[in-house]
């Protein structure tokens, strides 16, 4: 088939187009590089440095298109409340261009990528059959696009699903941005002999997917049968860890004598947030093969490969004020 991949510069976008390209698909996508790395981009895909809010040259570039994966985003959940121009512009309406495009040249399935975030502050684990409930302005947008996925995929005809990848971690992901990727900021605060800083108390609870335990899933959607129009939850849901123990557990493998510094809460950062994998199981036979150790032990060894980095502050903030983390406003991670 040939598939079409936004973000494809991406962390989590690149992986996709590896595993698609070794099933023998042509892989072609697009990446403005906010978010990623121009080295992920696999050999073998076809890469355009179009915005996904270019409805000319998508519709263009997707002439022959049979499957769309929309993996391109801004997903900066925190920086949201105090940038959220920037960010619904990259989630709402980057996904109504390429959606467009993707319709109009008649794309048999387009495979959205949703957020945890969706579901904001319900009960955990968060099960699909739960209302999108978002509490910041990222899982709001994530939310209103997934109603454009199904308004218009309907109205059309085109088969579509929404998966929902949650904290995704592993070699690749931009370790430099100082607005999202904890385990990534940490690793590379570390390595550099800083110590990681946290907000609030510390004892937020995450469950963090290792690449390769999403991607086993995300591989399979654009053949699967019976799957238009569901929501599943991708990625393990097993270790469900406190940032304080991440920040542990990152320390003892690097061999980083811990001593967090802690900074003020951050508004609406969700306490609890997992995600349950029932549904990928009975679906896809899902099981996870990374433990969360496994997968930060890759990171920690590509990006000591790779070189520590400075943080470069790339996005504006558009809302300063006395809630805007001192972290960002004063540079100090």
């Amino acid at each position: 088939m040939n598939i079409f991949i936004t973000g494809i510069a991406g962390f989590l976008g690149s992986y996709l187009a590896d595993a698609l390209i070794a099933k023998g698909h042509a892989v072609s996508g697009n990446d403005t590089l906010i978010g990623g790395y121009k080295d992920n981009i696999p050999n073998g895909a076809t890469f355009y440095t179009y915005d996904c809010n270019d409805f000319n040259k998508l519709a263009d570039v997707l002439k022959g298109v049979d499957i769309v994966y929309h993996c391109a985003a801004t997903a900066y959940e925190g920086l949201s409340v105090f940038s959220p121009h920037l960010v619904t512009q990259n989630i709402v309406t980057a996904t109504t261009g390429i959606l467009s495009a993707s319709i109009q040249n008649r794309a048999q399935r387009f495979i959205f990528c949703s957020s945890m975030a969706r579901y904001g502050g319900q009960n955990v684990p968060f099960t699909e059959d739960m209302p999108a409930k978002p509490e910041d302005p990222y899982g709001l947008g994530k939310a209103v696009s997934e109603e454009f996925v199904r308004q218009l995929c309907n109205i059309h005809g085109i088969e579509y699903v929404i998966t929902v990848p949650h904290n995704i971690i592993g070699p690749r992901q931009k370790y430099d941005d100082p607005y999202r990727n904890v385990a990534s900021i940490m690793i590379n605060r570390m390595l550099q002999g800083k110590q990681p800083i946290i907000y609030g108390d510390g004892e937020q609870k995450r469950c963090f997917s290792f690449i390769h335990d999403d991607i086993q899933i995300l591989e399979k959607l654009g053949d699967a049968k019976n799957i238009t129009g569901e929501v599943i939850n991708i990625g393990p849901d097993e270790e469900f860890i406190t940032i304080n123990e991440l920040a542990k557990m990152i320390a003892r493998i690097i061999g980083f004598d811990l001593q967090p510094i802690y900074v003020a809460g951050r508004p609406q950062e969700i306490k609890l947030a997992t995600c349950s994998a029932n549904k990928a199981r009975a679906l896809f036979d899902y099981k996870t093969h990374y433990t969360l150790e496994q997968g930060l032990r890759e990171m920690v060894d590509w990006i000591k490969k790779r070189g520590v980095k400075p943080f470069a502050y790339h996005l504006p903030l558009e809302i300063i004020n006395e809630k805007t983390p001192k972290t960002w406003t004063e540079k100090m991670i």
